[in-house]
């Protein structure tokens, strides 16, 4: 990317507050294991312990663990499911989207068939599906996730192909003879990628928030997993006892999803040429 892209975009507050939010996740889920003081399972003899008492940055919950550690090793888990959710979703999803943009004919009329079927689900709803057919699991919430996101991904590839193949330089390409896998790597993909990039940054947020909301009715991380949304499962019938057990699990993935949310938006301010 050029210096007048980061130039526009670090003038983005929204980009700037993600910056400064995402990157410690981020290098808080890299080097948990070196960062937190206990490990996660750790059941330390002192139950219920509040947050800012010594030894016990944010306390500890029901069982004497260490909520700090627990949300350090919460952040690897939380953050590469959402990742890796979005990143099945986007591989999958543009590629049959190029492809049945670009060849069109019966190929689009089966690809488009078959994820208007898909769409006819919604996303939670198709990923349950998933999940029940697989077992609970965080892997299988990632698969499923990634799964209930490949129509949206597919159908956004498919307009974005059908805009750029229409261009010029793509019919003088053509007239010259070059290959139809030729044009579609050198010409079609890069030129149709920034929107769906900037989707899937969104959709990292919606990921995260998702494998929370699976994890928390017990269909994604087994209880006492320290994984964000199992937190918050263990912490609810411990509200009036220790508010902070499921306080503090809510506040991170609340500042996780919209620190990715609004990068999103101003990835998408800077790059979407309708908006400028």
């Amino acid at each position: 990317m050029t210096r007048t892209f980061w130039r526009k975009v670090i003038r983005k507050p929204g980009f700037v507050f993600g910056v400064i939010v995402l990157v410690p996740m981020v290098i808080a889920a890299i080097f948990a294991q070196q960062l937190a003081p206990y490990a996660p399972n750790d059941m330390l003899n002192q139950r219920y312990v509040p947050p800012l008492s010594p030894g016990h940055l944010l306390g500890t919950d029901n069982l004497g663990r260490d909520i700090f550690s627990r949300l350090l090793h919460g952040a690897r888990l939380s953050l590469v499911v959402g990742f890796l959710a979005i990143a099945i979703a986007l591989g999958i999803g543009t590629l049959l989207g190029v492809v049945a943009g670009y060849l069109k004919g019966a190929v689009d009329n089966v690809i488009m068939r078959v994820m208007d079927v898909l769409l006819a689900f919604p996303d939670v709803l198709l990923a349950l599906i998933v999940i029940t057919m697989l077992g609970p699991g965080l892997l299988n919430v990632m698969i499923a996730l990634g799964v209930a996101g490949i129509p949206g991904y597919t159908r956004l590839a498919r307009s974005a192909t059908l805009e750029v193949a229409a261009f010029d330089y793509v019919e003088a390409s053509r007239s010259l003879g070059n290959s139809k896998p030729g044009i579609l790597f050198r010409h079609v993909l890069p030129n149709m990628i920034q929107p769906v990039l900037v989707v899937a940054t969104l959709g990292i947020a919606g990921a995260i928030l998702a494998a929370a909301a699976l994890s928390f009715i017990g269909l994604g991380a087994p209880p006492g997993t320290a994984e964000w949304g199992s937190m918050l499962s263990d912490a609810r019938t411990y509200m009036r006892r220790a508010w902070w057990m499921a306080a503090l699990p809510g506040i991170t993935i609340t500042l996780a999803v919209l620190a990715i949310s609004l990068m999103g938006e101003a990835l998408r301010d800077v790059l979407d040429p309708r908006l400028k």
